[in-house]
C-alpha cells in the first residue's frame, strides 16, 4: 500500500473514532481531554493536545513533535478501550497504531494516560510515559532499520547467474555531525536530487552511533560525484559487493542499477532512493521477491550517551527476501553462447524435451527477450512439421509421393523453390530438404481444421506465460487451398524460437509441454494478490506418428539440407527458410535437449551442429 492510500486510511479511521467518541461527552467526565488529546496527536495539532495537559506547552508540543520525527513515522492512530474513574482522578487505556513506513506491518502498541480533574477541568498528567509505558524522562525513540541484501537469480544447480558489483553507500553517523545535519542533508539534496526532508528524517530517527546509509550509487555515478561527496563534512562512502553483473544469459537475466531520486516517489514497495533496483529481464520482474523488506527495530535511547535503553518492538518484513531459481543450465548456456558467436545476428533457444524447461538462450545482434522469447517471425517450411502430425494421422506416410518442382501455384497462391528439384521423389524426401512446392501440394490433402488441431497439439498459440515477455506463436484461420498451402509454407503463421523449441520438444519426447523459466517462487507477486491462470497442460503426440516424424527429422541431418548439424551424433532436425526475410530456422534435438536457431546470412544447422558438439564436450 502507498504512503497516501496509507494517509487516506488513517485520516478516516481516525474520523470514525473521534465521532465515536464525542457521543460519550458528558460535562463531569474527562472523555473531552482525552478525545482532544489523541486527535491533536494523530493530526499534528500539538499545540491542541499539549493544551489539555497539565505540563508546559510549549515542552508538550515539541514532544509530541520530536516524536514523529524520532519515529520517521507517516501516521499514528487510536482507539480508546477503556476509561475508568475515581474520584477527581481517571485512567484511559488506548491501542496505538503506528505505521513506520517501509512496507513493515504497523506497530502496535498499549497505554494509558493518567487524568485529573484541575480547576474544573480535566487534564492529562504529562509525563514521557504517555506516549509508551516504557519511555521515561531523558529518553527518545529511535529506529534502527536493516535491508537485507539483494538475492540472486540461480540456474537449476543454485549457481548464482551473476557475479558481484561495487555498489558505493553514502551515508553519516549521526554523532558526529552536531548541529549540522541539515546542512549536510541539504548539500546532498542539491548533489543528487534526492529530498533532503527524507535524509533528514532518517538521520534523526537513528540512533547518533549507527552508520546511516543515505544513497547508493553505482560505479559511474559514483565517479562522478566522488570529488562533491568527499567535500560534504560528515559524508561516509562504503563499498559494498552485490550480486549484480548479469551472466549469461545477460538480458535473460537483466540488468540492476540505484533507484532515483524520482523513481523513490513512484513506488509503494520497501525500496527507497539508492537501493538496488531491477530495470530489465528477471530482475525487474521479480525486483520485491529479491529485495524483500526491510526489519526495523523500534528502541529508546538515553539522550545523555546515546546509548539503547530498551527494545521496544522488532517488525520483520512482510516478506522475506528469496533466491530466483532458474531453469538455466549454465554448462548449456555456455555452449549456446559459443555455437553462436561469429554470427552477425543469430538466436538460439534450448529447451529440455521432457519438462519444457528452458535451459538456455544464446544469441549475437537479437534481444534474449525480444526476439528469443517474444518474437514474432515468419515459421518458414518449419510448419511442414504442423502439416505433417496432421497428414500422418491418415493415409499419408513418408513414402507418399509428393513431387519437389520449381514452381507450383495452389489455390492462385505461387510458390517457388530455388534448391534441386525431384519431380518422383518422397514426402520424407520433401521435408527433409523443406521443398516449398512440394510442401505447399500437401494443402489439398488436409483439411483446415486438421491443420489448427495440429498445430495445437504442438503448442502454437496456447496461452501459456512466463514472467518475461513470450510468445506462443499464431496459427491463421484457413478457409482455402491457397490459405492452407502458405500456412503449411509458414508464410501467415508466427512463431517464436521459444515456441519452435517446445515443438521439437514435443518430437523428441513424445509430448509437448509448456516452458518453464523459474521454478521458484511460483510467482514474481509478492502479495499473491494475482491468482494464476489455468495452466496449460502437456499434450501427448500420437505414438505412430512420433516415429515416422523422427525418422524423417532424422533424415534432415542425414540427407537433407540440415546436414552441418549431423556430423553430431543423434541429431534429428531441419532446415527452414524463412519468407521474405534473410533468415533461416532449424528445428531438432538431440536426446532430451530441443532447440530452435534462428539466423541471418548464415547456416543455422551448422550454429546447432556446433551447440551439440559444445554439449558434448562439456558432459
Amino acid at each position: 500500500m502507498t504512503r497516501a492510500k496509507r494517509l487516506l486510511s488513517a485520516a478516516v479511521t481516525m474520523v470514525v473514532a473521534g465521532t465515536t467518541l464525542s457521543g460519550c461527552l458528558s460535562e463531569s467526565s474527562p472523555h473531552e481531554a482525552i478525545r482532544d488529546f489523541l486527535v491533536g496527536w494523530k493530526e499534528e495539532n500539538y499545540d491542541l493536545a499539549a493544551e489539555r495537559t497539565n505540563g508546559d506547552p510549549k515542552a508538550v508540543a515539541k514532544a509530541l513533535a520530536d516524536t514523529k520525527l524520532d519515529l520517521d513515522a507517516i501516521s499514528f492512530r487510536f482507539r480508546i478501550t477503556g476509561v475508568t474513574r475515581t474520584g477527581d482522578d481517571a485512567k484511559a487505556s488506548f491501542n496505538a497504531e503506528v505505521d513506520l513506513g517501509e512496507n513493515n506491518p504497523l506497530w502496535h502498541y498499549k497505554s494509558e494516560m493518567p487524568l485529573r480533574l484541575i480547576d474544573g477541568q480535566w487534564k492529562v498528567l504529562w509525563s514521557p510515559s504517555v506516549l509508551h509505558p516504557q519511555l521515561k524522562d531523558g529518553q527518545r525513540f529511535a529506529v534502527l532499520t536493516r535491508s537485507v541484501g539483494r538475492q540472486p537469480i540461480v540456474d537449476r544447480d543454485g549457481a548464482s547467474l551473476q557475479t558481484n558489483m561495487p555498489l558505493y553507500v553514502v551515508g553519516v553517523t549521526p554523532g558526529q555531525l552536531g548541529a549540522n545535519a541539515e546542512a549536510v542533508c541539504r548539500q546532498l539534496s542539491q548533489l543528487t536530487g534526492y529530498a533532503a526532508d527524507r535524509l533528514i528524517s532518517r538521520i534523526r530517527s537513528a540512533p547518533p552511533s549507527e552508520f546511516v546509509p543515505l544513497i547508493t550509487l553505482g560505479r559511474k555515478r559514483h565517479q562522478q560525484l566522488k570529488d562533491q561527496l568527499t567535500g560534504i563534512q560528515g559524508i561516509r562512502t562504503q563499498v559494498q559487493e552485490q550480486p549484480v553483473a548479469p551472466a549469461d544469459p545477460k538480458q535473460i537475466v537483466g540488468l540492476v542499477s540505484t533507484l532515483t531520486a524520482e523513481g523513490e516517489q513512484q513506488l509503494g514497495g520497501p525500496q527507497r532512493a539508492g537501493d538496488s533496483m531491477g530495470r530489465s529481464g528477471l530482475q525487474k520482474a521479480y525486483q520485491d521477491r529479491l529485495t524483500g523488506s526491510t526489519v526495523t527495530q523500534v528502541i529508546t535511547l538515553d539522550l545523555k550517551t546515546g546509548e539503547k535503553a530498551a527494545e521496544l518492538q522488532e517488525l520483520q518484513g512482510l516478506r522475506d527476501a528469496a533466491e530466483v531459481h532458474t531453469t538455466i543450465d549454465s554448462s548449456i548456456q555456455r555452449a549456446a553462447q559459443t555455437a553462436v558467436q561469429g554470427t552477425s545476428a543469430s538466436m538460439l533457444v534450448a529447451v529440455e524435451a521432457s519438462s519444457g524447461n528452458v535451459l538456455a538462450v544464446g544469441s549475437t545482434g537479437l534481444d534474449q527477450i525480444k526476439d528469443g522469447l517474444a518474437g514474432k517471425y515468419p515459421g518458414g517450411t518449419a510448419m511442414s512439421i504442423v502439416a505433417a502430425n496432421a497428414l500422418l494421422k491418415s493415409s499419408v506416410t513418408p513414402k507418399t509421393r509428393v513431387p519437389c518442382v520449381a514452381s507450383r501455384s495452389v489455390g492462385g497462391a505461387r510458390f517457388d523453390y530455388t534448391g534441386t528439384v525431384t519431380p518422383g521423389t518422397t514426402f520424407q524426401h520433401t521435408f527433409a530438404h523443406g521443398c516449398v512446392t512440394g510442401l505447399a501440394a500437401l494443402a489439398r490433402l488436409v483439411d483446415a481444421d486438421q491443420l489448427k488441431r495440429s498445430a495445437e497439439e504442438l503448442g502454437l498459440g496456447l496461452p501459456w506465460k512466463l514472467p518475461l515477455a513470450s510468445f506462443s506463436g499464431a496459427w491463421p484461420e484457413t478457409d482455402s487451398d491457397a490459405g492452407k498451402a502458405m500456412a503449411i509454407a509458414g508464410q501467415n503463421v508466427q512463431v517464436s524460437p521459444l515456441s519452435l523449441a517446445l515443438v521439437a520438444g514435443a518430437l523428441a519426447s513424445g509430448t509437448w509441454h509448456p516452458p518453464v523459466l523459474v521454478t521458484k517462487p511460483a510467482s514474481p507477486d509478492p502479495a499473491g494478490e494475482t491468482l494464476p491462470d489455468e495452466p496449460v497442460q502437456a499434450r501427448p503426440i500420437d505414438p505412430k506418428v512420433k516415429a515416422a516424424l523422427t525418422a524423417m527429422m532424422r533424415a534432415g541431418v542425414v540427407s537433407g539440407t540440415a546436414g552441418a548439424a549431423g556430423t553430431v551424433t543423434g541429431v534429428h532436425g531441419i532446415r527452414a527458410e524463412v519468407p521474405g526475410k534473410p533468415m533461416t530456422w532449424f528445428v531438432g534435438w538431440q536426446g532430451d535437449v530441443a532447440v530452435a536457431v534462428l539466423v541471418e546470412k548464415s547456416d543455422p544447422a551448422a550454429v546447432a551442429g556446433r551447440f551439440f558438439q559444445a554439449i558434448g564436450n562439456a558432459s
